[in-house]
């Protein structure tokens, strides 16, 4: 390959790039990013660069010094032709036109962007958190102790709420469903961490839905709930989940279903067959899981770090590079809590507190299904998790001994 394109100036297309270089490619290097900042960090945002602890800066990534990379940054790209081996490239934001630029080998790494609620964009006082600017942009409002409402008890959610509390703001968390990351860690487990919220002195609001904003003067004031209650708030933060960032495939023939579909060394799938000069990583690409025996997207900081060197490989030494069959593995710092979690929680596992006291906040537990340890949860126990994440990967059964 003499050329190869990186789109997406992200943690998962940074370290795409390092691995081609590692892996032997001595040619052309470009790297394109939508955002005009250089690939920074992610997990800060809605910690330590919201409550103030840390300034913008302090989240750049720092790339190989022989990375030898052209950037094209604030720039956009809006179509691919993957058999022609061409990108289509704008200006951020626009659509259509631009210039052309071939390549030998394309790693796509556009990761994801919020989803939007409609009718709750474009008033000022409600944001999304998704960017660094969007960071910048959230803290300065905070400033002053604003009244604050947080739509959406996921992880994004409860760091932004976690940070208002940091802050000494007035929170109230408003969640859709009766226990908040229930579908990222079982009803038992999200009930714990509904606990954070009351603890931590922020206001949780269960099963209930958003029925409109209440605005005034061009400004936000609250958040009318479907059964008629009135949560008043200054400012707004919607943090609903995210969708891959995938609308510049449209048309390509580039296979997408939630994301860009990959096989088990991360190559692109056109037509259900792969692509072997374009490879996708971090939060736009689903692939099959060889471990799992399923086709799995995870949208967390660890898989795009090893998702990208993964694919960087792939890219490069093609059938010699190993399949990609990680245990997946993310953290949340919620309340002076960290979270974190191992493996895949479906609805149905087991789960059982194998370690410490769950009253006190510092416990393993572990999830199993069919037999078989598949996952493990734990708060203030970072060493342990890690233990049992090698224990996922060497298909420990369930329950099992303590590693």
């Amino acid at each position: 390959m003499r050329h190869v394109v990186v789109v997406g100036a992200s943690l998962a297309g940074l370290r795409a790039a390092e691995a081609v270089r590692r892996a032997g490619h001595d040619g052309d290097l470009t790297i394109v990013g939508a955002e005009v900042h250089p690939p920074y960090d992610r997990p800060p945002l809605s910690k330590r660069v919201l409550t103030g602890t840390a300034e913008a800066g302090a989240t750049a990534l720092e790339a190989s010094d022989d990375l030898g990379a052209d950037w094209l940054l604030g720039r956009s790209v809006t179509a691919v032709d993957p058999f022609g081996r061409r990108l289509k490239i704008g200006p951020a934001g626009g659509s259509g036109g631009g210039e052309t630029l071939g390549y030998d080998g394309l790693v796509i790494a556009t990761g994801a962007h919020p989803r939007r609620l409609p009718g709750l964009s474009d008033v000022a006082g409600v944001h999304y958190l998704r960017t660094l600017d969007d960071a910048v942009a959230l803290r300065a409002e905070l400033v002053g102790s604003p009244r604050v409402a947080v739509i959406g008890a996921g992880f994004i959610g409860a760091e932004v709420a976690s940070s208002c509390r940091e802050r000494g703001v007035e929170v109230t968390v408003i969640e859709a469903l009766p226990v908040p990351l229930g579908r990222a860690l079982g009803d038992e487990m999200g009930r714990v961490c509904a606990g954070l919220h009351h603890a931590g002195g922020a206001t949780l609001l269960t099963d209930a839905r958003v029925a409109a904003l209440v605005t005034g003067r061009e400004r936000v004031e609250g958040v009318r709930l479907a059964d008629g209650r009135l949560v008043a708030a200054d400012v707004v933060v919607v943090g609903v989940g995210v969708s891959p960032t995938v609308g510049w495939l449209a048309g390509s023939g580039i296979d997408l279903d939630d994301g860009v579909r990959c096989d088990a060394r991360c190559r692109v799938l056109a037509g259900g067959r792969p692509l072997p000069e374009v490879v996708a990583a971090g939060d736009v690409a689903r692939w099959e899981h060889p471990g799992w025996d399923e086709v799995v997207r995870v949208e967390h900081w660890t898989n795009a770090v090893e998702q990208g060197e993964a694919a960087g490989t792939t890219l490069v030494r093609g059938e010699e590079a190993p399949l990609f069959s990680p245990v997946p593995y993310f953290w949340s710092d919620q309340y002076k809590v960290k979270i974190q979690f191992v493996g895949r929680m479906a609805p149905g596992d087991q789960v059982t507190v194998v370690e410490g006291s769950v009253a006190e906040r510092r416990f393993v537990a572990a999830y199993g299904r069919h037999g078989r340890l598949v996952g493990a949860l734990g708060f203030n126990r970072p060493a342990r998790v890690m233990a049992y994440r090698r224990m996922i990967a060497a298909g420990a059964p369930y329950p099992a001994e303590n590693p």
